[in-house]
């Protein structure tokens, strides 16, 4: 999932990530949808965390072309060695409360690409997103998320007019994204990609994706890409 679109020449197909995935069945779900990526959670806090050895197995059931990435808040080097060493990630997304500088370094370590979640308040303004955008401007894309308490997703919808179309090309738009909502989402920021993982669970069960739901937001996206192309 490389982000090279220049923001005049936006791509037809939005790409997808479908973070969180917790076994091979969502695994081979997501691939057989056509997900550009897929999300894979080393935060022990997290209910979505997967240990090494589970996320191995999981892996072998990517094929090329689809990109695993590692989420990852606040960790260390040695905690990122030992996943790369042993999962064939293909991005890394820092989402905690990394420096760009510490993001830079950790990359840097693992020879690996990386995203930063940007973490969206309230009262955020374009101008901040802007400086956010400068700041991590050797990212390879801007994850935005709704700001919650905690770390990681809150499946919190932000207000998406507040995204500078400058920053589309490089948005991963995240943050209490559906099969209901997603096609609106597209149409307002125009991102480069979509994230999701609340969105894509089980009803009341955090960690546990629903097949049905998978597809239902996979169809969507769709939908939104067919529809701006025949405008």
């Amino acid at each position: 999932m490389v982000l090279t679109s220049p923001p005049e020449h936006r791509q037809m197909r939005t790409r997808i990530k479908l973070c969180g995935l917790a076994n091979a069945g969502d695994v081979e779900h997501a691939v057989a949808l056509g997900a550009d990526a897929i999300g894979m959670v080393f935060y022990p806090p997290s209910p979505r965390a997967l240990s090494i050895a589970r996320a191995v197995e999981m892996a072998r059931h990517v094929p090329p072309f689809v990109t695993i990435v590692g989420l990852f808040v606040n960790a260390d080097e040695a905690l990122l060695r030992d996943v790369t060493n042993a999962v064939p990630l293909g991005a890394l997304q820092f989402h905690g409360d990394e420096t760009p500088a510490q993001c830079t370094a950790l990359s840097a370590a693992v020879r690996l690409p990386w995203l930063r979640a940007i973490r969206v308040k309230s009262d955020s303004r374009p101008a901040d997103l802007v400086e956010s955008g400068i700041n991590y401007a050797a990212a390879q894309g801007l994850l935005l998320d709704a700001h919650v308490e905690g770390y990681g997703g809150g499946g919190k919808v932000f207000d998406w007019s507040i995204i500078p179309p400058e920053l589309a090309h490089r948005a991963v738009l995240s943050g209490g994204l559906n099969a209901q909502n997603v096609r609106e989402a597209i149409a307002c920021v125009r991102p480069f990609a979509v994230d999701v993982s609340s969105g894509i669970e089980v009803e009341g069960a955090r960690g546990v994706k629903d097949h049905a739901r998978m597809t239902a937001f996979v169809r969507a996206v769709r939908a939104a890409d067919a529809l701006e192309t025949s405008l």
